[in-house]
This record gives C-alpha cells, structure tokens and sequence, in this order.
C-alpha cells in the first residue's frame, strides 16, 4: 500500500503536519511520498498510482492557497477519494470553507472528498505567538493527527461543518489572492542587513524572487503571499508591502522544551479568538482520548 501528499506549506507548520501523517501511515505500513508543491507543475506525481491520495495547504484569507487551486486544475483526472490537511493560526469556524473550490474543480475531475482535517499552528502573519503557546498548538497536532489519520487509512467519512454563507465569504475573501500579487511587488530588502546568502531565492515556491549578479533583488508578480521568504530570511532583512506590520520573523521552538509550570506571560493577544482556541482544544482532547479508548 502506499500514499501521496501534495503539499503546499508557506513556512513549515503543513509540511510539519504532514510528517506526522508521513509517519503515522508509515507506522501502519503505507509507504508515504510528500510531494511539495511548486508553482512549476510540468511533472507532476499520477494520483492513480497511489492506494491513498492527500492534498494539504495553509489557509489564506479563508481560501486555499491559489497555487494550490493551480494544483486542482494541472492534477491527472482520476476516480479517486481523497483527503484534506490545512492549518492556520486560529481555530475558526469561518476556516471550513476554505476548500469549497477547491474540492469542486477536483470533483469535476472525478475525486471524490472522503475527509477533510484543519490543525491549528503558531501564526506566521499577523503577530507572534508565544513560544508556550506555539508548543501548545504543535503538541496538540501531534496528538490529534496521530488518531486522524488512522481514521483516514481505515475511511472513515469526515467532513468539516459547513458555514452560513461560507461559500459567498469565501468569494469575497479570494480578493485576496489578486491583492497579493500586487503587494508582492512593493516588498523590499535592506540591503545593509542583507547576507545574499538566497535562501529566499531558492525557497520562493513561484520563483518570483530574483536577484541579479550585483546583488539587487527584483520581485515578480507572482506572490502568494505566503511569507516564506520574510520568515525565514537569518538576517529579517524583508520589508514585505502594506503588510509589514503584519510581519513575523524567525522560527518558532517547536522542538525545544519550555517549562510548562512557568506563569503565563503577559501580552496583549491572550484575549484574541480565546473562546475559539479553548474550544479547539477542549474537542482536540476529547478525540485524542476516545482514539486511546478504541
């Protein structure tokens, strides 16, 4: 038996998710390939030569990403079930209709939705999480992921509800993807913290980084706003358009133990989406333990 992922992950946290799903079929003996989805899509893996199929991507401004949209339409059609990993960094419900249009142009092509899983992770725009609070997200997912997808191995059926409207929402909000394009034109580059060590050159999932013999950096108008480049650039040399106050840089430790028992601390996002967070973990745990119970 074996499994495909087509990942798209801006910063790292659904490729993180995905190894845990990697591992897990892994663990059940279902080879497992993640596949990284690029903005070059001229060789893409066949689906039909896979017993489990799976597409996962970061949610932008309630949307599938539009490279993954892209990955919609190039795909091999194929009579085909399949499922769904996403992540955020907070746990609304507003999230679900993320992938209405994108689980339409695959149903046209003959696929067919069997699960769909959202997974909440530190915020990579916006603000920044707390470590304790990252931690918390990431062991959270490494939880629940471990019961989700035995569910999809074993096809069990689940489908996230659906929201009120959420189909006009989610139209509205595709503005966004348009935006980007645009104010990905307008980021800029210190160029006196800049090392040109071209990280963000290499890792551009559009290649719309360029940057010239001298050393001078020209972007494209293919962002997609997906932030890799500002926040993993060693320097956080990036100024990234209208968006800038919105910027986060540097990795989250995820791998790195915090002290559980120490005081929570201080600062002015612990009222933002509360209700949401604590309802996502009050049903993350009560499916981690049901899953121990079976």
């Amino acid at each position: 038996m074996n499994a495909i992922i087509y990942v798209f992950s801006g910063t790292g946290n659904t490729m993180r998710i995905c190894s845990l799903y990697k591992e897990e079929f892994e663990k059940c003996g279902v080879e497992t390939t993640l596949y990284p989805v690029r903005s070059d899509m001229t060789a893409l893996p066949n689906s039909e030569e896979y017993d489990y199929v799976g597409f996962a991507y970061p949610i932008h401004a309630f949307n599938a990403p539009e490279i993954m949209l892209s990955l919609a339409e190039a795909i091999n059609p194929a009579s085909k079930r399949f499922f769904i990993v996403k992540s955020s960094g907070e746990p609304l419900k507003l999230n679900n209709v993320s992938s209405l249009r994108f689980i339409g142009i695959l149903e046209k092509k003959g696929y067919v939705l069997q699960s769909e899983y959202h997974y909440v992770m530190p915020y990579n725009m916006i603000f920044r999480h707390t470590d304790r609070e990252a931690l918390k997200m990431w062991k959270t997912a490494q939880a629940l992921s471990a019961v989700e997808a035995r569910e999809v191995l074993a096809g069990v059926e689940h489908k996230l509800p659906r929201v009120f409207l959420g189909r006009f929402l989610a139209m509205l909000f595709r503005i966004e993807q348009v935006a980007m394009r645009i104010n990905g034109r307008f980021f800029k580059v210190q160029y006196d913290q800049c090392i040109l060590c071209r990280k963000c050159e290499k890792a551009c999932p559009t290649s719309n980084i360029h940057i010239d013999d001298k050393g001078k950096f020209s972007f494209g108008k293919n962002c997609i706003m997906c932030t890799r480049c500002s926040f993993h650039c060693p320097t956080d040399a990036f100024k990234i358009g209208i968006l800038n106050s919105w910027r986060v840089n540097g990795a989250y430790p995820l791998d790195s133990p915090i002290d559980e028992d120490a005081p929570e601390p201080k600062h002015h996002h612990g009222w933002y989406c509360k209700k949401a967070y604590e309802r996502y973990y009050a049903e993350a745990r009560e499916k981690v333990e049901a899953g121990k119970r079976q």
